[in-house]
């Protein structure tokens, strides 16, 4: 029982959105399926975000995050939160391939459910801030996928790790560690003019993933002239902008 599973267990609940979709089938196997939430005053092709949870790539699920599904859906947002692939199951990139994989579900299928698929946007915390950022900047993924990398508007990262060489012992060895091109691992290697706009939130006290990943992202992008809000929280920790 995480921490998050435990709020979202206990916590309020935003009362604007509601769930409309659960465990609908987008890849292959157990953790292949997404949640779809809309807002409860729904309009006609609303903007659609899909949002990727944390867990160091090697845990987290969809079931836990029911009140930011819930929350986003409040504010107007026909939201999809799909699980996806985890190590060791898979290392990098598979889990990227599942998002783009999800995102070319929504692509096809959300207007069933008021999401305009011209307007999708891609968020995350930690290491689903790394996957949308990712998703957003490296458009690989979703050309693999069959989806137009324009169709994504804008990516939202929480708390987020992108400029992370060298590669520390642990976790990122054991992810990202048999890439043969550690280069391109990292979201800051794709910033660039045809980026779509960005929020990057992190907190100040963050020993996690250190602030220092935001800030280098940030400054990259406003360096090819892409719109960028940057937010640095004071006495924030990692899970805490969440």
């Amino acid at each position: 029982c995480s921490p998050l599973a435990l709020f979202d267990a206990i916590g309020p609940r935003d009362s604007g959105g509601r769930l409309a979709l659960k465990d609908a089938v987008y890849g292959p196997g157990p953790r292949g399926r997404l949640d779809v939430f809309v807002p409860v005053s729904a309009s006609a092709s609303a903007p659609v975000l899909v949002f990727f949870y944390g867990g160091s790539w090697k845990g987290g699920s969809k079931e836990d995050y029911a009140f930011v599904g819930q929350a986003l859906a409040a504010q107007g947002f026909v939201t999809v939160m799909p699980d996806y692939r985890l190590y060791p199951e898979v290392q990098f990139p598979a889990f990227l391939d599942d998002g783009a994989a999800a995102i070319a579900w929504v692509r096809d299928n959300i207007a069933g459910y008021g999401g305009d698929p011209r307007r999708i946007v891609l968020a995350g915390h930690s290491a689903g801030a790394y996957n949308a950022v990712m998703l957003g900047l490296d458009h690989r993924y979703l050309k693999k996928a069959g989806v137009n990398p324009q169709t994504i508007r804008a990516v939202a990262g929480l708390s987020g790790p992108y400029d992370f060489l060298p590669l520390d012992e642990g976790t990122a060895q054991q992810v990202f560690g048999e890439a043969p091109d550690k280069e391109a691992t990292q979201p800051v290697t794709f910033a660039g003019p045809l980026s779509p706009p960005a929020f990057l939130a992190t907190g100040e006290a963050d020993t996690i993933v250190r602030p220092r990943n935001t800030q280098s992202l940030a400054a990259k992008l406003r360096a090819a002239r892409v719109s960028v809000q940057e937010r640095v929280y004071p006495g924030l920790d990692h899970a805490d902008p969440l």
